[in-house]
């Protein structure tokens, strides 16, 4: 049966619907993860801004005072890494969907394309094994050609994504101690 057969066509189209609202379906999870991580991040910092104002009032001298903010600092650094890692956590798993998703798709056109060609070969006249031959090769070499593109696109990916969550780490450790060395400084 022909792959451009009426029936083979609407169950393309939806498959690629199908897919559509379900990657429209992860971002959307994955915005609600990072709101509720957004409302819970604002909350805590409201929380721990109240207790820390209540403790300043109760500071009875300057070197206390700035052990108290010092200690603020560096609890501070802390949460902002932790609310790093949650939004790298989030968009990853979204990423990974979206992954899976192209994934799923490059096969299955690379199935549609060797059924193609097979279709093709079993209807050609005799005498035309040459072309069909050639074709065949074209269209592994190119089949080859496009895995190897994306294979390397998803390892180039990873490896942005790598390097900016070792970024974000150093960057938030050496801010950690940078707090901690104004902390002794000041004591």
């Amino acid at each position: 049966m022909s792959s451009l057969a009426p029936e083979n066509v609407i169950a393309s189209q939806k498959a690629g619907v199908d897919t559509t609202f379900g990657l429209a379906a992860q971002a959307v999870g994955g915005f609600e993860k990072l709101v509720d991580l957004n409302v819970r991040t604002v909350r805590t910092a409201l929380d721990e801004h109240q207790a820390l104002v209540a403790r300043t009032f109760s500071v009875r001298d300057p070197q206390e005072f700035f052990a108290l903010q010092n200690q603020h600092l560096q609890e501070s650094a802390q949460r902002v890494q932790a609310y790093w890692l949650g939004v790298y956590e989030i968009a990853a798993g979204v990423r990974g969907g979206y992954l899976e998703a192209a994934q799923d798709h490059i096969e299955k056109s690379q199935r549609n394309v060797q059924a193609f060609v097979e279709s093709l070969a079993s209807n050609a006249p005799v005498g035309s094994e040459a072309v069909v031959s050639a074709w065949r090769t074209a269209i592994d070499a190119a089949t080859e050609s496009a895995n190897s593109a994306y294979e390397a696109a998803k390892k180039a990916a990873k490896q942005v994504v790598e390097a900016a969550q070792n970024d974000a780490t150093v960057a938030n450790q050496t801010a950690v101690r940078a707090v901690s060395k104004t902390a002794s400084v000041r004591k």
